[in-house]
Formats: C-alpha cells, structure tokens, sequence
C-alpha cells in the first residue's frame, strides 16, 4: 500500500528483456532495499528482485503490466517516480494507492498559472465513471486532486489537475509533452462503493 506522496525522482539505468520480460535497473537511491520488497514505480507496485548497496533495484515488468501501464514505454536516462510502501506509523499525506494501474490518460495540455501549472489529460469513460471534482486520483503515482471532470464527449472524458511547484519539480510531470500518457489509478474506494451498489441497481 502506498500514499502517493513521491519520494524520489530517480534515473533508468536500463531496459531490457529477458525471457519476455521487461527488466528495469533504476537508481532508486534508497537505503536498506530488501528483497522482495514493493516499491511504486509510476505508480506501478514493482517487486525488487536484485539490489546492490548503492541502491541500484532491478525489477521484473509482466506483460499484463506493460498493457496497462506506461513502463513499456521507459528508456535509459529515462525519469521514473518512486515511493516505498507505506509503514502503519506514516502519515497519509495523500490517498489510499495501492500501485494496481488501472489503465491510462492522455496528456492535452500544459498551462502555466503563475507558479503553478494546469494540466488537462483525457481518459476514457470506465476509467472517468470514478472520478468526481474535488476527488483523490493517482497519475504516475503522484496523489493529486481533480480540479475539474469535464464529461461533455461522451467517447472521452477530460479531467483537470493543477500542478504546485514543489510537485512539478520533484516528479516526472516537468518531462511530459501533449500526446504522452501517465498512469492512472482510481481512487480504490470508488470501485468498492460501485461493487456494493450492484445488488441494488434496476435491472
């Protein structure tokens, strides 16, 4: 389980394959890995698999990973964002995230507002059914709010975040272009309260 409050902003070492397996090696900078330990990597629960003592990680990508997420997408020198899994004394600074990428959005637009930026994705509607103004939403695994859900396509739905300095410059978010995606996780309790309406919603 995680917060979504990021803690490192670390480089790819490398991509590679093995076995039909995406293999990622990323400086994660952090002290006492463990094997076998979860680390969020943009928001993806990742298992470490191998570690040295300068905090170098190796993690393994399925194939059911890379369809739901943008890990697929990484390269060397690339930029990822990382946060360990949270400890029962942390403060949950941000939402409950649980790392399981539920699908994608698509980066419109950057917009700077004073020191701030506004950022506008568009996702599609099984994914925007969750999402209510003022809501908790996980992207890359950064904890955000959502500003504005805008529903007026009904192929696509628009959501709008905006982007504090500190955020903007201690995530991945500074390396976006318009036509990139980012991952998206739902807010788990969203999902949950859907289930347990099932029963009771008209045939």
């Amino acid at each position: 389980m995680f917060s979504g409050i990021i803690e490192k902003l670390a480089t790819v070492h490398s991509v590679s394959e093995e076995d039909g397996t995406l293999v990622l090696e990323i400086a994660t900078g952090f002290d006492g890995l463990e094997l076998g330990e979860s680390i969020a990597v943009n928001g993806v629960c990742l298992t470490v698999v191998r570690f040295n003592s300068k905090g170098s990680a190796t993690f393994f990508v399925s194939r059911e990973t890379m369809a739901r997420s943008n890990l697929g997408d990484l390269q060397a020198l690339g930029h990822v964002n990382l946060e360990r899994a949270v400890k029962l004394e942390t403060r949950l600074s941000g939402h409950l995230v649980q790392g399981h990428v539920d699908g994608l959005a698509t980066l419109e637009s950057i917009t700077p507002d004073a020191e701030a930026f506004k950022l506008v994705f568009a996702m599609s509607p099984d994914l925007a059914r969750y999402c209510v103004e003022k809501g908790s939403i996980a992207l890359n695994g950064i904890s955000l709010t959502l500003n504005s859900v805008e529903t007026d396509d009904p192929a696509q739905t628009r959501i709008g975040i905006t982007i504090i300095p500190h955020t903007w410059s201690h995530t991945n978010l500074s390396d976006l272009s318009p036509g990139d995606d980012v991952n998206v996780e739902v807010d788990v309790i969203a999902k949950y309260v859907e289930r347990l309406c099932q029963p009771y919603r008209p045939s």
